[in-house]
């Protein structure tokens, strides 16, 4: 077998679904739902009355989870929506690069370098924290197929 195969099988994922659903009446606040194809946190939800058309209607307003652009739907109660498996995992930093990726370390030693330094306020601290020289670990979020640093915090395990 040569070479060029075998990467194939490794971009190869579980097959597992990126969503699942769940009746739109059992979502909650502070909960995820896809809405418009875009993993969301529930920021605000409101149900109206059954109409003459015998379903009532929930109105969504969700924040992106990896953008935070605001979305909102409307569903009728009993129908089903798709709700994002999301993960989240904290990383220690060991690295920024000069092209502006950070490379992590996972609690059994894994390497990752594929993530880029978030943009804004965030990123702006996580450089400026890491070059003072502060231990530090990245809460990353992935849903979707997509993956990105969404906070820090200083890492209190390693007391020396």
């Amino acid at each position: 077998m040569a070479d060029d195969d075998e990467v194939e099988f490794d971009a190869v994922d579980s097959g597992a679904s990126k969503t699942y659903p769940m009746q739109c009446s059992a979502l909650r606040k502070n909960g995820n739902v896809m809405i418009k194809g875009r993993p969301c946190k529930i920021v605000d939800m409101s149900t109206s009355k059954t109409g003459k058309h015998g379903h009532a209607k929930v109105h969504l307003v969700g924040i992106d989870i990896f953008t935070q652009k605001k979305y909102e739907d409307i569903c009728p109660s009993t129908h089903n929506m798709d709700v994002p498996h999301v993960k989240r995992e904290d990383y220690q930093l060991t690295d920024i690069s000069d092209d502006g990726f950070v490379t992590l370390m996972s609690d059994n030693g894994d390497i990752r370098e594929d993530l880029k330094v978030p943009d804004g306020d965030l990123g702006d601290c996580l450089r400026v924290e890491f070059g003072d020289g502060k231990d530090l670990l990245c809460t990353v979020l992935a849903a979707c197929g997509e993956e990105c640093v969404i906070a820090m915090k200083f890492n209190s395990g390693l007391d020396k």
